[in-house]
């Protein structure tokens, strides 16, 4: 057997590069349709003491040799060389995906919060992570953690509850097969996640004798399996008996992508469909069987037929609380939910009796098929519509300019929509926008809207969209991104713009300036509390130490747009005033016809609301309190509550 001497380093870098996806998609016609892509295209890093002298040795050496082979780009932190790494995998279906490598200790901490994101959303992101010594010639060594009883703990341990897969290359000889696994999980389709490999600093400069078959190249065949005729019929038959059955689609239809399929049985069977945050885009918004958002922050329209739906087909969904609206969004007394998923730990949530495994494309063709002749009741069908109908007209009210001084978010999205092309990108994750986004946002485009909402990561927008970028931009495609972070998630992370600047990728972000944590001073006002903790003021200093007010001090004179120009970005500050969103459109506009990087900042009225949706988040309230404002969210919590199910059927 052939073999070339290498270096741990050296031989991983090589054999990442030689790995391919391959997305095979059949025909009705019998014809079979190919996507194949590098499934690792490129590595982030950061180096330091641990990576530098072995994965960093080898990513210069090839960048020296065949510079084509592991393209390298440089990252300000490493927990945003992961948000770029799920971004970028979201735009490719979860067919490719960014490794990411980090030094000892504290760099291999900072991807903790990556690597948890990535797993939440399901989405492939491949973690390098470096270690202290195996050999612990230099025990104790700088950034090492030590537990007398176990002196083998380290920081890369913290990885394990995180990640899908997680292996330590001890020796070298241990990498082709942890490799292999690694590359299994990562291109699995009910699987995939954070895959983490970690890397002793000692062992990525050794040498090792590398079989030339382990350097060759691979295809990693994504699985669709088909439905099973047993669990098939069972589902259709339910289906057939439903009333009032309602779709529930989520990422998964994207990530297989379904979306025509799910259209055309939506189509066929008159089912109207709700989608998850995860889930938008999958059928456009104006699409008369399209009622919206589901749940928590979803649309009134979807929430409404949801009310009533007797049968729940969830299709590529996790069924988070949000998507159930915390168990009270489905109130038929027997309602009953067929669950189409790849993953099985899906299929069968919510004690569901009618688990469907199966990719959702071929499910849904499956199903399509067997329904042929079935179709929702005429009154239930007209239902659907009158709702969506209200619902459409109370979004255009939401979204057009009030022409005050300070617009509210709803006017912000409309003023950012409207200057967007169909099929350009809205990015976001965490704050208030999420919820104002699932129920404004008028997707045009399957790959339209990315709402990181699985762990809504404050600070992912802006790596998240680099990302996004970068995955478009790797597939031809020059459509836009636009970011959209309120002020507090900027604050979280913004260094990526810098990433953004130095390689010339055009981003657009759009910060919206409220003065605080406009999401959590809302719950907060729910749970009784007051916003308080959740303003950006000065302490006041009539009161001393230890517990300065930071409730009643003046607002802190933050300037965020001079902190994106002293990035390098070109800046829009838009001053408030009556034609505030007016100018935000025209910002918007003159970024998508600008070739650079782009950060608009407006300010808004935190207090001024989206259109109520109907739905209802599970945040517990104080049981015993002395503030009267807690005690009276405590009884309109404990009644909500008792909407809640425990939804098993």
């Amino acid at each position: 057997m052939s073999t070339r001497r290498m270096t741990v380093g050296q031989a991983l870098i090589e054999f990442l590069a030689h790995q391919w996806t391959v997305d095979e998609t059949v025909h009705a016609d019998g014809t079979v349709s190919t996507v194949r892509e590098r499934t690792v295209p490129a590595t982030f890093g950061i180096f330091g003491h641990g990576n530098v002298a072995g994965v960093g040795q080898a990513l210069l050496q090839y960048a020296t040799t065949d510079a084509g082979l592991m393209p390298y780009h440089q990252a300000r932190n490493e927990q945003a060389m992961v948000h770029q790494a799920v971004g970028y995998a979201r735009m490719h279906r979860r067919r490719g995906t960014y490794a990411c490598t980090a030094s000892v200790g504290p760099g291999a901490a900072n991807m903790l919060t990556g690597a948890a994101l990535a797993t939440a959303n399901r989405l492939p992101a491949l973690l390098l992570v470096s270690d202290t010594f195996a050999t612990r010639v230099a025990d104790p060594v700088l950034q090492q953690l030590e537990h007398p009883h176990d002196i083998g703990l380290q920081v890369s341990d913290a990885f394990r509850p995180l990640s899908k897969f997680f292996d330590r290359v001890q020796r070298p000889e241990q990498l082709f097969s942890i490799a292999l696994a690694a590359m299994r999980v990562l291109t699995d389709p009910a699987e995939t996640g954070a895959v983490t490999i970690a890397l002793p600093e000692d062992v990525q400069a050794e040498a090792v004798d590398v079989p030339e078959e382990f350097l060759a190249d691979r295809e990693w065949h994504l699985r669709r399996p088909l439905p099973e005729r047993g669990p098939l019929a069972r589902a259709v038959a339910a289906i057939r008996d439903a009333k009032r059955p309602l779709i529930v689609a989520g990422g998964g239809v994207l990530y297989a992508g379904a979306e025509d399929e799910l259209r055309r049985f939506a189509e066929a069977t008159s089912i109207p469909v709700g989608t998850t945050q995860a889930g938008g885009g999958v059928l456009a918004w104006d699409h008369p069987l399209n009622v919206g958002g589901v749940g928590a922050t979803g649309s009134a329209a979807a929430n409404a037929i949801a009310a009533q739906a007797d049968v729940i087909i969830g299709i590529g969904t996790r069924y988070s609380d949000f998507t159930t609206a915390s168990r009270t969004a489905f109130q038929d007394a027997g309602v009953r939910f067929v669950n189409l998923n790849v993953a099985s730990f899906d299929a069968y949530k919510h004690g569901s009796q009618l688990p469907l495994i199966a990719d959702a494309r071929e499910g849904l063709a499956a199903l399509r098929v067997e329904l042929a002749d079935y179709r929702v009741p005429a009154e239930s069908v007209a239902a659907a519509a009158a709702v969506k109908a209200e619902w459409d007209a109370l979004v255009d009210t939401a979204l057009a300019p009030t022409g005050a001084d300070l617009p509210g978010q709803p006017e912000v999205i409309g003023a950012v929509h409207a200057a967007m092309d169909p099929a350009d990108v809205i990015v976001q994750a965490a704050g208030s926008l999420p919820g104002d986004l699932q129920k404004l946002w008028r997707v045009r485009d399957p790959l339209g809207y990315h709402v990181e909402y699985a762990f809504s990561c404050m600070g992912y927008e802006i790596a998240g969209g680099l990302g996004a970028k970068r995955g478009l931009l790797a597939l031809g495609d020059d459509r836009d991104v636009v970011v959209m972070v309120g002020d507090g998630s900027y604050l979280m992370l913004n260094s990526e713009l810098v990433t953004a600047v130095a390689e010339g990728i055009k981003l657009i972000v759009v910060i919206v300036e409220n003065q605080g944590y406009a999401s959590i001073g809302h719950l907060s006002e729910t749970v009784g509390s007051q916003r308080f903790g959740t303003r950006y003021r000065t302490a006041d200093e009539s009161v001393g130490v230890p517990a300065p007010d930071l409730e009643r001090g003046e607002f802190l004179p933050v300037d965020l747009a001079a902190n994106a120009r002293s990035y390098g970005a070109r800046v829009v500050d838009i001053a408030p005033g009556p034609d505030s969103v007016a100018q935000l459109t025209d910002a918007v506009r003159a970024a998508k016809a600008a070739s650079w990087p782009t950060v608009i900042q407006i300010h808004n009225d935190p207090h001024l609301y989206a259109p109520e949706g109907n739905g209802w988040w599970d945040v517990p309230v104080a049981a015993v309190s002395t503030i009267d404002s807690t005690a009276t969210a405590r009884a309109e919590y404990l009644d909500q509550q008792k909407a809640q199910r425990p939804l098993l059927g």
